[in-house]
């Protein structure tokens, strides 16, 4: 099949895509496909036509590379393409696309995991890898996800949202602490702070309002970190994670060292099953499928909460669905197939 990679973007997640991206093409052609990456944002003006992008057995380390140095001119390129009113993708970008089979897309965070893109493939008739518009834009906005899990019975922790033009002073004299603050929109544990002393609250929250509009300020649940995977409505086994100094942020998630994550989790068959449950009740709630990661934390309680869905799931050297895949019996190859022939039977329907 030729496969278009849709990669890097404009979120805060933009080199982490690239991470993903690289690897899940080079996985893509080891399944025989003609497949080739792209910036979806930057997009490309090495091609005449769309046949010698499929052609191209581009050398992906140096793509890679070109992208990540790109990144630096993201914000620049964005408020030029505000003010001349253009839009989000590339040149040749929807060309690629409308002539590929499936886009794998590869992006992570705002502008690819919110919905915007998938819609966008809807009204043009692009088939692509991954849940549809609706769920990833529930599942992107941690606000929206609560409300529609905890209606459904999915546990989590108590808070409260809090937006730009609202008045900080009650949350900030009064909300229990510790606490943890986050945006409602963002990914890989980006702008998160864990506040122990309520006069970090307000350093917290400037933070998290430097990326977004809306945050939530939820309740500190004291407990073991793990993450489970959802494929095809079913839970895959279970990552227990042990974040090293700070916790399970943006460092420690993607650089070596940074987490000890023991897959299958050493936990007994009772707990593993309540955490799977969990998981799968919350793809289920939000409406994501074929595949999602639930983040979840086993409190002292002996209670599942969940923390958010990840409907793009990273798939870099480092990532947790891969760790799962594995555990299970499926290679990195047989877990980029799978998301493939699960994303196309989505239209055969």
């Amino acid at each position: 099949m030729k496969i278009v990679v849709l990669a890097a973007g404009t979120s805060t997640e933009r080199d982490v895509s690239v991470s993903t991206s690289r690897n899940v093409c080079a996985s893509l052609r080891r399944n025989g496909h003609k497949a080739n990456m792209i910036d979806a944002f930057f997009g490309t003006d090495r091609y005449t036509d769309t046949d010698a992008f499929f052609e191209d057995d581009s050398d992906l380390d140096a793509l890679s590379r070109q992208m990540l140095a790109k990144t630096k001119d993201v914000p620049a390129e964005l408020k030029r393409r505000e003010a001349a009113r253009e839009g989000f993708f590339g040149p040749f970008v929807i060309d690629v696309c409308r002539a590929a089979d499936i886009v794998f897309i590869g992006l992570h965070g705002a502008n690819g995991e919110d919905g915007k893109v998938q819609g966008a493939f809807d009204l043009l008739g692009i088939r692509y890898t991954g849940t549809d518009s609706l769920s990833s834009a529930i599942s992107m906005n941690k606000d929206y996800t609560k409300k529609i899990l905890v209606a459904a019975g999915v546990r989590m922790p108590e808070g409260i949202t809090l937006h730009r033009d609202e008045d900080r002073e009650k949350v900030l004299e009064s909300f229990p602490v510790p606490c943890v603050v986050k945006p409602a929109c963002g990914g890989s544990s980006v702008g998160v702070s864990i506040v122990k002393e309520r006069e970090a609250l307000g350093a917290a929250l400037d933070a998290a309002f430097a990326l977004e509009d809306t945050v939530l300020i939820e309740e500190f649940v004291s407990g073991q970190e793990f993450s489970t995977g959802v494929l095809a409505g079913k839970a895959m086994p279970v990552v227990q994670i042990e974040a090293a100094a700070g916790g399970y942020n943006y460092e420690n998630k993607y650089k070596a060292g940074g987490a000890v994550e023991t897959c299958p989790a050493p936990v007994d068959e009772e707990t593993t099953k309540k955490l799977q449950k969990a998981a799968e009740d919350a793809c289920r709630a939000a409406g994501v499928t074929p595949i999602g990661r639930v983040d979840e934390i086993l409190g002292e309680n002996g209670e599942v909460y969940c923390l958010e869905i990840n409907t793009l799931p990273g798939m870099t050297e480092t990532s947790l669905v891969p760790k799962e895949a594995k555990a299970m019996g499926m290679s990195y190859d047989d877990l980029t197939e799978k998301m493939i022939e699960l994303s196309l039977d989505k239209y055969r329907k």
